[in-house]
C-alpha cells in the first residue's frame, strides 16, 4: 500500500474513532498506532517506539510523554497524544513545549487522533515554537497536503529538510 492509501486508511479510521472512542487509549489504539506505523515506524519495537517515555522536567519527576520515536538510537520525534473528542489548544501545547525543552529531539507532534499538529524550534533554537510550522487534519485534507505528510516517514526523516521547509 502506498503512502496515500495509507493516509485515506487512517483517514477512515479517524472518522471512526470520532464515533466510538471515548477514551485517550481507544485514540491511541485505533489512529495514533496506525499513524506511527503509517510513518515506518514498528510499534512494537521498544528500539524505534517508546510508549510513556520518562521526561522529567525540573523538579517534576515522572513526568512522561506518550511516545518517543527513535531513529538510529536517538529520540527524534516527540509524540503527546490527547482523545479524539478533545479540541487542541493552549493546555495541550503547554504540556508538550515542557517535554521538547528537556528532550534531544527537533521534532514534536501534538495530535488528537484527528488533526496533526508538528513544532520544532525554528524561531529559537531548543524552545519548541508557539505555533505549529504543520497542520493536518484526517478527516479533511487536500491530497497536495499527503505529500508534506510524507517527509516525516522514518526511510526519509530528515530534521534538516524539515527545518527548511517550516
Amino acid at each position: 500500500m502506498d503512502f496515500s492509501q495509507k493516509v485515506k486508511d487512517l483517514s477512515r479510521r479517524s472518522r471512526h474513532a470520532s464515533q466510538h472512542a471515548l477514551t485517550e487509549e481507544a485514540t491511541k489504539t485505533a489512529v495514533i498506532f496506525p499513524l506511527i506505523q503509517t510513518f515506518g515506524f514498528d510499534v512494537f519495537n521498544l528500539d524505534e517506539v517508546v510508549p510513556e517515555f520518562i521526561a522529567d522536567v525540573g523538579l517534576k519527576k515522572g513526568e512522561k510523554v506518550d511516545f518517543a520515536l527513535k531513529i538510529d538510537g536517538k529520540v527524534s520525534v516527540l509524540i503527546e497524544a490527547k482523545p479524539i473528542s478533545m479540541s487542541l489548544g493552549t493546555a495541550q501545547y503547554s504540556q508538550l513545549y515542557r517535554y521538547f525543552a528537556v528532550m534531544e529531539a527537533k521534532l514534536a507532534v501534538l495530535t488528537n487522533g484527528r488533526e496533526i499538529w508538528f513544532f520544532s524550534d525554528v524561531d529559537e533554537p531548543n524552545k519548541m515554537d508557539k505555533k505549529p510550522f504543520f497542520k493536518f487534519d484526517l478527516q479533511s485534507y487536500e491530497e497536495s497536503e499527503v505529500a508534506d505528510l510524507a517527509r516525516f516517514q522514518k526511510e526519509q526523516f530528515s530534521i534538516e529538510t524539515i527545518l527548511e521547509a517550516a
